[in-house]
């Protein structure tokens, strides 16, 4: 049961960055004017779709999830930071929240690691 529902929490903590991925991809016109609006290259949008789609994809098969989660742990913080820092604005404040907790959640994976059910799993042996 504990390899089922660490195996649901990876999918759930890691669908949100597919879906912003998938929608930047629909709109990156859009996008790339948006994050310029906050001094930030706007090539800079092509590094960070393929990051939300291969680590979202790594912690959910359980490859190199540690590592991963290191990484996105740390881009959840600084685009809370970068881009959600208006408190002023109510919703900018949930998107901070919502960013600092997504890191939790990715850095409960880095100290925990995942359980059977990836691929990286340590294979147990049975000396006969």
């Amino acid at each position: 049961m504990a390899n089922l529902i660490d195996f649901i929490g990876r999918i759930f903590i890691s669908a949100l960055f597919l879906l912003s991925a998938y929608n930047k991809i629909l709109s990156i016109d859009g996008t790339i004017g948006w994050i310029e609006g906050f001094g930030i290259p706007g090539f800079l949008l092509f590094p960070t779709i393929a990051l939300e789609i291969i680590l979202p994809l790594f912690i959910i098969v359980g490859y190199k999830a540690r590592l991963s989660a290191g990484i996105l742990a740390t881009f959840c913080i600084a685009t809370a930071f970068i881009f959600h820092y208006d408190f002023v604005d109510q919703m900018q404040t949930i998107a901070f929240l919502k960013n600092i907790g997504l890191a939790g959640g990715f850095l409960i994976i880095v100290a925990n690691g995942t359980k059977d059910w990836s691929i990286s799993r340590e294979k147990k042996y049975v000396r006969l």
